[in-house]
């Protein structure tokens, strides 16, 4: 469990650990709809969807990702790695992600992963 320095006072030390416990990391593919208004409806909600994102990132459910991109390097879906106690949070958490409300993702896969640890 990995210590860390909350702040430090000559002579003493205040040390917590971070006590996130092994999660299950989830990768989510999903792909737009391929209508004339798919890419505008994408990037309509864009800004909230990596608010959103940024705050899962700091909260630590959020490992990595990015846009899918056809030939043309037109954005046509996501990849995700997320990282959350069990499926049914990570299910709650996407109930008001803004892709999946506005309509943007029309199909999505999610499969358990794991990252593998090298080096």
């Amino acid at each position: 469990m990995p210590a860390k320095i909350d702040r430090f006072v000559p002579g003493i030390s205040l040390v917590y650990f971070d006590l996130k416990l092994s999660y299950m990391q989830f990768l989510l593919l999903a792909y737009d709809g391929t209508d004339p208004e798919a890419l505008q409806r994408r990037l309509k909600v864009r800004d909230e969807h990596l608010r959103r994102i940024s705050g899962l990132k700091k909260d630590g459910g959020f490992l990595f990702g990015g846009a899918i991109l056809d030939e043309q390097g037109k954005m046509t879906g996501s990849m995700i790695v997320y990282d959350f106690p069990d499926r049914e949070t990570l299910d709650e958490m996407l109930k008001s992600e803004p892709y999946l409300t506005d309509g943007v993702w029309k199909k999505i896969e999610i499969k358990s992963f794991r990252l593998a640890k090298i080096g």
